[in-house]
């Protein structure tokens, strides 16, 4: 059974019924029907971003993640970190006030700067241990480009295998990018030579990310993650 019913996400977030039930055919073709999971989204603020937020590619991606956190679960609410050179900001996505919620929050940050993955996965760390949950996480990682500090990114990701968050990041641009080939190797960080279990999974979403649809972007977000829940319970990193 899904966290959040259908008739109360009709009810709070009439636009995203569609999302909504794409995201739990999806779910349950993983095998996650009734799992429950706090559910991240990090989001690239770097410069070479703006057109993506200008033509509403980043709400976009809001709207459907929100429709996979209602599922997972229960209190409607997305955590959401935005990140350049530093933290831009850390705030939330509600089913209550999604539309255009992007956009509010954007016009009031600063300047667009570059890339720092570790910064922002710092901030969701600590987001996550404070929120005092015992669920697992999901963290849906944007970004259009790689770090600017590599070795400080794959070193938060090896220690943050230890805990109970998995690190789906999704790529916007241009596929044949060398910027990408970072997360490739991220994603591929051997086990247990360099971290726990595999607590990360890589896709490329392409130069439009809107074309993709729902049901493949929802079973990319979600298709390493059964893996990850199995081993990280194995290692006890899950309950």
């Amino acid at each position: 059974m899904a966290a959040i019913s259908l008739s109360k996400v009709a009810e709070t977030a009439p636009a995203l019924v569609d999302l909504y039930k794409k995201a739990g055919t999806s779910l349950d073709k993983h095998g996650l029907g009734g799992v429950r999971a706090a559910v991240y989204l990090v989001i690239d603020y770097s410069g070479s971003m703006k057109p993506y937020y200008k033509d509403g590619t980043v709400q976009a991606l809001a709207d459907r993640v929100l429709g996979l956190s209602a599922h997972l679960d229960d209190d409607g609410i997305v955590p959401v970190v935005f990140f350049s050179t530093d933290i831009d900001a850390v705030t939330d996505l509600a089913l209550d006030g999604h539309q255009g919620r992007i956009e509010r929050i954007v016009a009031g940050l600063g300047h667009m700067g570059k890339t720092s993955y570790h910064l922002a996965m710092d901030a969701v760390i600590d987001h996550y241990l404070d929120s005092g949950t015992r669920e697992p996480a999901l963290v849906v990682f944007q970004t259009d480009g790689g770090p600017i500090n590599r070795l400080a990114a794959e070193r938060y990701l090896c220690k943050a295998a230890r805990l109970p968050l998995f690190w789906q990041f999704v790529g916007f641009g241009d596929p044949g990018s060398k910027q990408f080939d970072y997360l490739r190797r991220l994603d591929e960080l051997p086990v247990p030579g360099k971290r726990v279990v595999d607590n990360a999974g890589f896709f490329h979403a392409g130069r439009d990310p809107r074309k993709v649809s729902d049901a493949e972007l929802y079973d990319r977000l979600v298709g390493e993650f059964p893996q990850w829940l199995a081993a990280a319970r194995a290692r006890g990193i899950v309950g």
